[in-house]
């Protein structure tokens, strides 16, 4: 296992730029986050965590091939590819890794405990810190892909419970198919509708709601009109992201005090 810290080469001043530096020889360099993505074939738009036009900031995939089945039941029988492909990662100099997919949580602490970088493997990994958030009388909706695997055997990864959850499984959606079952085609304007009227009539049906997490790493693209449409804190994969990358990538600040 590597020492990630030791491997820091941020240059932020020329007098940083034009001096010696000395790293381990890889043959590509600067991906903030490595990502571990299901090989699954549909329609990937920006915004989706596979798609690396969605991120500010470099990124580096690698690619573990089972079937999602697997993943959402937490089969014992892919955790070590899952954590080979994330050597694979740390390997390449990522400054933190996560899935791409929610249920991946099943292998949080796997993952966790064989490499050096830090590991977020699920959106879901925010849920005690979104719980921490809001009062206790307010509920969390969850939007997930496959509603009856989200138990608390499986949030037990990421530290959380399905106390004050309310989760709505869109894996049934007829829009949502094509990302579910694996389709070439999107009908992206009725999956969009379709999940703003869901996250409407669940706020209407339970009042107590304060925010949203998106499971999924496919619904992303959709976070902005669900928020619009219920005026309700969004929180997704991308959330998730940005918070580990602003953690492993600070910046100076500069202005005027």
């Amino acid at each position: 296992m590597s020492n990630w810290k030791s491997a820091y080469g941020a240059l932020e001043t020329k007098a940083e730029v034009r001096g010696i530096h000395g790293l381990p020889p890889r043959s590509f360099s600067g991906q903030v986050l490595g990502i571990i993505a299901v090989k699954l074939d549909y329609p990937k738009l920006p915004g989706n965590v596979a798609n690396a036009c969605t991120f500010d900031y470099p990124v580096c995939y690698e690619v573990v091939d089972f079937e999602i089945e697997q993943l959402f039941a937490g089969d014992p029988a892919i955790k070590q590819m899952i954590i080979e492909a994330a050597k694979k990662l740390e390997a390449q100099g990522v400054r933190a890794i996560i899935g791409a997919c929610g249920y991946f949580a099943h292998f949080q602490k796997d993952v966790a405990a064989a490499v050096d970088v830090p590991v977020f493997m699920s959106s879901l990994c925010q849920l005690p810190v979104i719980k921490a958030g809001f009062a206790q009388a307010g509920s969390i909706a969850v939007f997930a892909a496959d509603g009856s695997s989200l138990n608390d055997d499986l949030l037990a990864q990421v530290g959380s419970s399905t106390e004050r959850l309310i989760i709505q499984n869109v894996g049934d959606m007829e829009s949502f198919a094509p990302i579910r079952w694996g389709g070439h085609e999107l009908d992206n304007g009725k999956l969009t509708d379709d999940l703003c009227s869901l996250a409407k009539d669940l706020c209407q049906q339970h009042p107590d709601i304060k925010a949203i997490l998106l499971e999924c790493s496919d619904l992303p693209p959709y976070a902005a009109a669900i928020q619009k449409a219920t005026g309700l804190p969004v929180f997704d994969f991308i959330t998730l992201a940005n918070w580990v990358a602003s953690a492993v990538l600070q910046k100076t600040y500069t202005g005027w005090f």
